[in-house]
């Protein structure tokens, strides 16, 4: 689907143009435009990417191919942005979806295989605003990107939950093999978020620094608070990886600590059995001159040994809190 927003003086005039009226407005100097191709055809592509805006063909093909990290590249009249959007849910986990931007003077290209939050939350404020919205196509990828950014702190505040859930758990419960699967899974998604976040604030640090001329001086402390939310998110990110570390490392300590106890246990059993073994063992020898084989009262002194012994044992072991 391709959405089109024409402005003039920073206020939008029109939207949704044919292509051949997108050339048109191309050639007017005094014209913005915005073009939005979102999970476009292959022939949409060709006829957006190469037939109207004629961007370089290494561009078309890093913007068409998926990519992992964020990068920015620099070609003659425009820059090709690649960021990426992140989503987070129960049961659908960790996912991202990939946005590239074509940013040159006098018009903004986006492009995107599914629908983003901060795309759609775009159009409808320069659908529903009134005013001035945009006096140049900088702007527009900056309120892109902000709101792009502004989806990542959801993301990371149910991730805190989720870790959250399993601080406790570590300490409510016991767990099993699904447990470490859990921790396992949260902290790959820490991970994920980490490795997008970090040098996607390396590319915003690039544009605030004010390298390319397509972004007007003007807005670049707006580049550099994205560039410090994008910071403050790592950070947030980085200290719940901590935390999920060291919850891992309490539960396999706790672990240990009940595998000490089940040995402990057993030892103790075998050491309070251990005195009946002996008496039971002695006078099961098949000896004709053992001590008290004669009396009549051996077979009772043997029981005796035997219960006193054990109950002796018993003492001991509980005063060493073996039990």
């Amino acid at each position: 689907m391709i959405q089109s927003f024409v402005f003039s003086d920073g206020k939008l005039i029109g939207r949704d143009l044919e292509l051949q009226a997108l050339r048109l407005v191309g050639a007017d100097k005094g014209l913005i435009v915005w073009v939005d191709l979102d999970n476009p055809t292959d022939e949409e592509i060709k006829a957006i990417l190469e037939g109207v805006f004629q961007f370089h063909p290494l561009a078309i093909e890093d913007c068409v191919t998926p990519s992992s990290l964020p990068k920015v590249e620099d070609y003659e009249n425009y820059l090709f942005i690649v960021t990426h959007a992140i989503d987070f849910t129960r049961s659908e986990k960790f996912a991202s979806t990939e946005l590239d931007l074509f940013l040159g003077k006098e018009f903004l290209v986006t492009f995107h295989r599914k629908p983003l939050k901060s795309v759609q939350s775009m159009i409808d404020r320069v659908t529903k605003s009134v005013g001035v919205i945009a006096r140049g196509p900088d702007r527009l990828a900056h309120g892109l990107i902000d709101f792009l950014i502004d989806n990542y702190q959801p993301v990371l505040s149910e991730l805190g939950e989720e870790l959250e859930e399993i601080e406790e758990a570590v300490l409510a419960k016991d767990s099993g093999e699904e447990f470490i699967g859990e921790i396992i899974q949260v902290r790959g998604d820490f991970s994920r978020l980490r490795s997008i976040v970090r040098p996607q604030r390396d590319l915003i640090d690039r544009l605030a620094r004010g390298d390319s001329k397509l972004i007007r001086p003007l807005l670049l402390p707006y580049f550099r608070d994205l560039r410090d939310n994008l910071a403050r998110i790592e950070d947030s990110a980085a200290s719940y990886h901590e935390r999920l570390l060291m919850a891992f490392d309490i539960y396999l300590n706790k672990a240990a600590f009940e595998s000490s106890r089940g040995i402990k246990f057993l030892t103790a059993l075998t050491a309070v059995t251990l005195p009946a073994v002996l008496v039971g063992g002695w006078y099961g020898m098949n000896f004709v001159h053992m001590p008290e084989l004669q009396s009549p009262h051996g077979y009772y002194w043997a029981l005796g040994l035997t219960i006193v012994s054990t109950v002796l044992m018993s003492i001991y072991l509980k005063k060493k809190n073996w039990f």
